[in-house]
């Protein structure tokens, strides 16, 4: 089976727009990535230097990726990029990969996460034929793992110990939604498909 992460698509939501990457959403990016609380979120090494060309490259070349996809998440109150959604760690064979968002704080507390979170994943079952997408969250985020089950994904057990923070280590939560729940529910857990 081949999946076509190749095709960088426009998925379009009440709150959000995904769309590829263009080059004013560096400016989101630079930001996120300077902010203690996203660094924190996301296990970013404390002592990690910033560094525009990396940053520049690497956003740059998302949209020529094969083997991934990632879209920028686009408040369409605004029209600002407040973050990124990604299906990586690909497997072909077994129909499945892991799913990574990043909100910046422009785009907090408004629930546009959860929903950019719904239409990635539906995109990956719908459109995709995934079989399976997983993801790991910290302990310490409670907030992301709330918006994780919102969108029908499911705890599987701990990686304990996973991160270093500060003095102590943190656990994360390996956590992940199948095909035939989606199509249950299709990210509304609780309710029936229509």
């Amino acid at each position: 089976m081949t999946v076509p992460f190749s095709v960088k698509p426009t998925l379009t939501g009440e709150r959000v727009l995904l769309r590829p990457f263009v080059d004013a959403d560096l400016d989101t990016f630079r930001v996120a990535l300077a902010d203690p609380e996203v660094r924190r979120l996301t296990g970013s090494p404390p002592d990690d230097t910033f560094d525009e060309g990396r940053l520049r490259q690497w956003y740059g070349s998302r949209n020529a990726q094969t083997d991934r996809l990632d879209l920028a998440v686009v408040d369409r109150a605004g029209g600002d990029c407040v973050g990124e959604v990604v299906l990586n760690l690909w497997e072909p064979h077994n129909r499945s990969c892991s799913f990574r968002i990043l909100i910046g704080p422009g785009g907090r507390d408004r629930g546009l996460g959860t929903e950019a979170t719904r239409l990635l994943v539906g995109h990956a079952f719908e459109q995709l034929g995934l079989h399976r997408v997983s993801l790991e969250v910290y302990a310490f985020n409670p907030r992301a793992r709330r918006a994780y089950e919102k969108v029908g994904f499911v705890a599987e057990g701990v990686l304990r110990d996973a991160l270093r923070d500060g003095d102590g280590w943190v656990d994360a939560i390996v956590m992940s939604i199948l095909a035939p729940e989606w199509a249950a529910h299709r990210g509304h857990p609780g309710t029936a498909a229509a």
